[in-house]
């Protein structure tokens, strides 16, 4: 199973926070982002996204079907983010568009068995794939990308 973890590119400031909306820059940011994933990821993987109009607009760049998790919105834990993709146990690919610090918290979970705070830049993709099916000890990280290094 491979575990894709999208943060939203860049949004306006303001509240409501369900309601802030990506910035120009952001525009530009998940089209980058959505061109690269959409040529890596496999046709069957499962997108899975906050129902925050950011993660929305952000998801919308891929270009793919997706489905709104409540269980995703800001604030959700890490556990959260892995219990949607069902990890470790599913067999399909799945991608999750959201926010920080969760997003963070669960690549560190995935990587150390640990929740801490690490940073996952706007608009950034990190990529877990596991060589085991169901074994948390044979994750791995794939790939990391940032919207700034896809090459057009």
């Amino acid at each position: 199973m491979d575990l894709i973890l999208w943060r939203h590119a860049e949004a306006e400031p303001g509240l409501p926070d369900l309601e802030r909306a990506l910035t120009i820059k952001g525009q530009k940011q998940a089209r980058r982002m959505g061109e690269w994933l959409a040529s890596q990821l496999p046709e069957n993987c499962r997108i899975l996204v906050s129902p925050a109009l950011r993660t929305l607009q952000t998801a919308e760049a891929l270009g793919r079907k997706f489905k709104l998790m409540p269980e995703l919105a800001p604030g959700a834990e890490a556990e959260d983010i892995l219990k949607a993709a069902n990890w470790p146990g599913g067999k399909e690919s799945v991608l999750i568009v959201g926010h920080q610090p969760t997003l963070g918290q669960a690549a560190a979970l995935l990587l150390t068995g640990e929740e801490q705070e690490w940073e996952m830049r706007k608009a950034s993709a990190w990529w877990f794939s596991q060589r085991e099916l169901g074994d948390p000890i044979s994750v791995y990280l794939k790939a990391v990308m940032a919207h700034d290094l896809v090459v057009k």
